[in-house]
């Protein structure tokens, strides 16, 4: 779903481009699914509005497009406990959100090449990019395997894996 916020913006529901999802997934779980009826499933689960998909219990390998916010920590914390999963990001790396719930938790990172053109929730493709850099994140084995295999055009980094410390601080 998120929130890329913009003045100009008309909307806040920005759906992730399917193509992404196709080749990441199949996911069991989207706790920020974006409104029914939606143009393509995330998930086999999706939680949405008015379901709290922080408060619902988490299964299965997660996909994770929070609301871009301050918030979206909120989210990737949860992600990081659950330890399942892949969240889509802007690639903000300098922020304290980013350090905390990313570079501390995550077990890799595809850095994508170019911006992404989110898509309108009647499935459109929103006619201007996302207005910055993005980031897959993953969390667990699980995701970060996907993430060094799905091919997808991006800069992957090795973070941790479930029974390592963070690289370079064992």
């Amino acid at each position: 779903m998120g929130a890329h916020q913009s003045a100009r913006a008309k909307t806040t529901t920005w759906l992730t481009p399917p193509e992404l999802i196709e080749k990441l997934g199949p996911f069991d779980m989207d706790p920020c699914a974006a409104p029914s009826p939606r143009p393509w499933p995330t998930a086999a689960r999706h939680v949405e509005l008015p379901e709290d998909g922080l408060t619902a219990e988490w299964t299965g390998h997660v996909w994770l497009n929070p609301p871009y916010s301050f918030a979206a920590w909120t989210w990737l914390e949860k992600l990081a406990a659950h330890g399942d999963g892949i969240a889509l990001v802007f690639a903000r790396t300098e922020t304290a959100g980013f350090v905390r719930e990313v570079w501390g938790k995550a077990a890799g990172l595809l850095f994508l090449h170019g911006r992404l053109h989110f898509h309108h929730a009647d499935g459109t493709r929103a006619a201007a990019n996302s207005g910055a850099p993005s980031v897959l994140v993953a969390y667990g084995d699980w995701a970060a395997e996907r993430l060094m295999t799905a091919e997808i055009n991006g800069t992957y980094v090795p973070l941790r894996s479930a029974n390592d410390e963070i690289r370079g601080q064992g």
